[in-house]
């Protein structure tokens, strides 16, 4: 993701803008991760507090897992006065041929999304038997 720049001097026959127009309304924040990884697999923790598995959103694209979530507030009714904001949670991750990728699975729950990433064959550890001639 990149920032947009903000041009400060107006165009001809045009009102000048504030920063706060022009900034997008959704922001986005990197899930906290942990990433273990097994003889078999990679083993990846997300945390995603205040996220429901519906506002949730797991890709694999061209090489790149990519995890998006919305969280939302659990108080019941609408706020009259908010100090305290959800952020967005975005995170990228480029995926190499060591994983295979028809295998990925994902788990959610409490908040905290568990994928699987296990190894493709040709990746994982082996034994070589030594033949004496």
């Amino acid at each position: 993701m990149t920032e947009k720049a903000v041009s400060t001097t107006p165009a001809p026959g045009q009102a000048a803008r504030t920063r706060e127009a022009t900034r997008a309304e959704d922001r986005y924040v990197a899930p906290a991760v942990d990433i273990y990884e097994t003889p078999e697999e990679l083993v990846l923790l997300a945390d995603l507090p205040g996220v429901a598995k519906e506002d949730l959103e797991v890709r694999l694209e061209d090489n790149v897992l990519t995890i998006r979530a919305t969280p939302k507030h659990a108080a019941p009714g609408e706020a009259v006065w908010r100090e305290f904001e959800l952020p967005n949670f975005f995170r990228q991750f480029e995926v190499s041929e060591v994983i295979d990728q028809e295998k990925i699975s994902a788990d959610f729950k409490h908040g905290v999304l568990t994928l699987h990433l296990p190894k493709a064959e040709k990746a994982k550890p082996r034994k070589i038997e030594v033949k004496v001639s």
